[in-house]
């Protein structure tokens, strides 16, 4: 019963705090000490390291971007011991001709058997190459 409780806390969290990302902190409680986290481009272990890659974040969103959102499409309970989320980032940045940048993804969030984050998995739905590209490119308002 604890357990559930516990991640039914972690969902109300993660549909809290992803929506907002690029703006402010997000909520640690939920997450190990020695929380593992991989990306396509970072790979790493601890919520030092967890508290970091979200400061900058939100540091490279003020500096390289006039618009940015984390579109939060669904958090789910997808196994016992797995939460899964997925999302959609999209953006203009501070360039002349305002090119856009667009991916979708999704978190899987592994869970230990208090309910705590141990694992995050982020995948992307392009190669981290592409989506660079997308830098080049003019754009419109979205």
């Amino acid at each position: 019963m604890e357990y559930q409780l516990q991640i039914n806390r972690d969902i109300e969290t993660l549909q809290q705090d992803l929506p907002t990302l690029f703006e402010k902190d997000i909520s640690y409680d939920i997450y190990t000490r020695d929380i593992y986290f991989q990306d396509p481009v970072n790979k790493f272990k601890g919520k030092i390291n967890y508290r970091i890659i979200y400061w900058t974040l939100r540091f490279h969103a003020r500096l390289f971007f006039i618009k940015i959102f984390f579109d939060l499409h669904e958090v789910n309970q997808s196994a016992k011991d797995t939460i899964t989320a997925k999302w959609t980032v999209r953006g203009i940045l501070r360039v002349p001709w305002k090119a856009k940048v667009f991916f979708n993804g999704s978190s899987t969030y592994k869970l230990n058997q208090d309910g705590l984050i141990y694992d995050h998995l982020d995948t992307w739905d392009r190669k981290p190459s592409e989506i660079l590209q997308q830098f080049f490119r003019k754009g419109e308002d979205i």
